[in-house]
């Protein structure tokens, strides 16, 4: 037997040419873009909370955070110790703390409880940034956001429950709302049967007493998607004798006991692994009518209208944080004689990227704008009823390829669990699916500009304002006109919302974004096809100062 002692953590190699990893960077002051966006859109008054709240996001620890919230999901707890049904659902604490960061930063209460104009630009900002560190947590933070204006349909039910939503404070606890000091929403609508066709639902409800709204009912159903089920009450629809309705279930009755609301499992999903969603069934439920009966999808539409612009911000968040991590790996990593952002061929794919990203980031946040504007204006009402849908549909359908190419940007590095970059890309396809698919999304628009054209008035309006700014807007823009006025819409109608999108992106880049951008993109999206793949700008192009404008500064 050997008496030498044993061989003990004899290097093999140096560790040398990596990439540091992206943390411990302010967010808020490295994104010029979305600096610039948040001021000019009327949220300058939120630039000090943006600021302070990107310092944190950035940390090493926050962003532990949202790595460790999907490695350890949420656990279904169907029943206690003692064989009582419960009905709960278990988190890390890491995805506990970042919903607690979530709702005091204000990300679903900053639009109602701030007088100030420019709240709905403020959650944008907000919602941007945190995406960054998690997305998952964000369901719950747009649901919460977006139920205020539906409940507001029912003035009784809102007086008693948005002082709660607006509270911002973060209480995990499974107890009847009246003992939180506040509390966060979910939504239950679809079922097995029709997915987004919301009025071939099944579930039915039955007056407890006096019918009508504002009053109680039993509910009896099942819902196929219900997101975030933790929450303390949700908005979803059932069929009364006057059909579709919408209604308020809270997770305990009025007498304080627990309300038959029963998770039959959660999701096992692509990815957003941190957010519990599940499929419930009610079983004579207690519930509270909202709204008129027999409009519930009238009634409910204000929550998915103010969702969809959740839906949008959230994957140009993804699209910023993809970018920043490539700029990052490929400045910090040498390959063939010269760093990889040296490189000629990488420097035309980052700037492509980038010129993406600041059309996206451009484009959500004066759609955040229009919501604030809403009130006081019907024509930003037009606007933003139109907008909201097209900038959802093309945001996401450009987010997974920034992500895919941000991620080959990194080689194999970017492949292994370790980074940052397969949860974003299992991340990128989910809000092209939430509130209305591609299509789904296609067919509103349609259907708005047959029962609203004032909306397709307003948001020409936008784009014609700046046709004298590029030669490719103007050309656009007759294209659009040619396919609107040739009618038989519903076959091109993603050709025509895509068209729609880019033509404000446009419009909004030539008046603000720099000469370099606004340039590149007019001349690579417009009058055809954008890019399927990234890095094919023209020679001329300045991808350094495009580059410089959206990278991250090494420490």
């Amino acid at each position: 037997m050997s008496t030498r002692d044993p061989l003990v953590a004899l290097p093999t190699h140096d560790v040398a040419n990596v990439a540091r990893p992206l943390e411990d960077y302010d967010m808020f002051a490295s994104d010029a873009a979305l600096r610039e966006a948040t001021a000019r859109e009327g949220g300058s008054w939120v630039m000090e909370r943006a600021a302070a709240l990107g310092r944190v996001l950035g940390t090493a620890e926050v962003l532990g955070l949202g790595t460790a919230a999907n490695r350890f999901g949420p656990e279904l707890r169907s029943f206690d110790r003692f064989g009582r049904r419960i009905d709960e659902v278990d988190f890390h604490p890491s995805y506990h703390r970042l919903m607690q960061l979530a709702i005091e930063a204000g990300i679903p209460s900053v639009a109602w409880s701030d007088p100030r104009p420019g709240g709905h630009v403020a959650h944008a900002a907000l919602t941007y940034l945190f995406t960054q560190a998690e997305a998952g947590v964000l369901c719950p933070m747009a649901m919460t956001y977006a139920a205020v204006p539906a409940l507001r349909a029912q003035p009784d039910v809102a007086a008693e429950w948005v002082p709660r939503i607006t509270a911002a404070k973060y209480d995990p606890r499974c107890v009847p709302a009246s003992e939180k000091a506040g509390v966060t929403f979910g939504m239950a609508m679809t079922e097995k049967q029709g997915g987004s066709d919301v009025r071939a639902n099944t579930t039915r409800a039955r007056a407890l007493g006096k019918p009508g709204p504002g009053e109680a009912y039993a509910l009896t159903g099942h819902k196929w998607f219900c997101s975030a089920p933790m929450s303390d009450a949700f908005l979803t629809l059932a069929q009364t004798e006057r059909g579709l309705t919408c209604f308020l279930v809270p997770r305990f009755r009025p007498d304080g006991t627990r309300n038959n609301f029963f998770i039959q499992r959660l999701k096992d999903k692509l990815g957003n692994k941190s957010n519990a969603s599940s499929e419930i069934e009610y079983a004579d439920t207690w519930a509270q009518m909202i709204g008129e009966e027999g409009r519930g999808v009238s009634t409910i539409i204000e929550m998915v209208h103010h969702t969809r612009i959740g839906a949008a911000v959230g994957p140009a968040g993804m699209m910023r944080h993809a970018l920043a991590n490539a700029i990052n790996h490929c400045d910090s990593r040498a390959a063939f004689g010269k760093r990889l952002i040296d490189q000629p061929l990488m420097r035309v794919v980052l700037a492509d990227l980038a010129i993406e990203v600041e059309a996206a980031t451009t484009l959500v946040m004066r759609v955040a704008r229009a919501f604030d504007e809403s009130t006081q204006s019907g024509e930003a009402r037009a606007f933003a009823r139109l907008a909201t849908a097209a900038t959802k549909y093309w945001v996401n359908k450009r987010a997974p390829g920034v992500v895919v190419e941000a991620l080959e940007c990194h080689g194999g590095a970017g492949y292994v669990e370790e980074s940052p970059m397969p949860r974003l890309y299992r991340e990128a396809p989910l809000n092209g699916i939430w509130e209305g698919s591609g299509n789904v999304i296609c067919l509103d628009v349609l259907r708005t500009l047959h029962r609203e054209p004032q909306s397709l008035e307003a948001v020409m309006a936008e784009v014609r304002g700046a046709v004298g700014e590029h030669k490719r807007l103007g050309e656009h823009v007759r294209q659009l006109e040619q396919m609107l006025s040739a009618g038989e819409l519903e076959a091109r109608a993603r050709e025509l919302v895509q068209g729609l999108a880019v033509a404000l992106q446009a419009a909004l880049l030539v008046r603000h974004a720099p000469p370099a951008i606004a340039d590149a993109f007019c001349r690579t999206r417009l009058v055809g096809e954008p890019p399927a793949v990234y890095g094919k700008l023209p020679m001329d192009v300045d991808v350094g100062a495009i580059i410089e404008r959206a990278r991250v500064p090494l420490a």
